[in-house]
């Protein structure tokens, strides 16, 4: 579990593949004393499990399978290009954006980017099936960063920036064109689910409170 608070900005070192997996030797200096052989590490939003670390080279690596690849950008990813790097929530730690799973929904595009007075205001397009678990001023983690939605459609959504998240996370080098890993708001899923497996046509706090929220 990840809250979408990024640490830290890694370098993709080396990419190899093996069979339809795909490895990553990432340079991460910030974090590497504190990941261990077996942790789960968010890269651009993306969970996946540590299986080396080089202290000296002061790099890890992470490995992709099939279906990973094939819902996320990593695929695309190349010999140095910077990926957002967060470490596993701790149950001590401030949850300081949203409840963040590192299991990308979706590959979004940016279409536009905007600077404003003191924040950047970005748009981004999504697949329409997932317009659902969308909220007006609902959390989305875009490339494992959590930010508020607004201005939303069916398949379009607006985030704004401020200059911290800007500087310390890859959106510095975004792009309008550039893909996007999503990921929706966990208990948006877990409601719609909900809705759908019993047939409810509303949800009540009553509701809520039955089934242990």
């Amino acid at each position: 579990m990840f809250t979408g608070i990024i640490q830290d900005i890694g370098v993709i070192h080396s990419i190899a593949r093996q069979g339809s997996n795909i490895s990553f030797t990432i340079s991460g200096d910030k974090l590497v004393d504190q990941i261990n052989i077996g942790d789960s590490v968010a890269i651009s939003g993306v969970c996946l499990t540590v299986t080396r670390v080089d202290l000296s080279a002061r790099r890890f690596l992470v490995t992709a399978v099939t279906e990973t690849i094939g819902k996320t950008k990593l695929a695309s990813l190349r010999q140095g290009d910077r990926v957002n790097l967060e470490l596993a929530l701790q149950p001590t730690d401030r949850l300081g954006g949203h409840f963040v799973q590192g299991h990308i929904d979706a590959v979004g595009d940016c279409l536009e980017i905007n600077q404003a007075e003191g924040s950047w205001i970005i748009s981004f397009r999504y697949p329409s099936r997932f317009a659902a678990l969308l909220i007006e001023k609902g959390s989305i983690a875009v490339d494992g960063v959590s930010l508020t939605a607004y201005d939303r459609t069916e398949n379009h959504f607006k985030v704004s920036v401020i200059p911290h998240t800007w500087q310390q996370t890859t959106f510095c080098r975004l792009q309008p064109g550039d893909s996007v890993n999503l990921e929706f708001d966990m208990l948006g899923k877990y409601i719609l689910n909900y809705n759908k497996t019993t047939g409810a046509t509303g949800l009540t706090i009553e509701k809520m409170r039955e089934h242990g929220f």
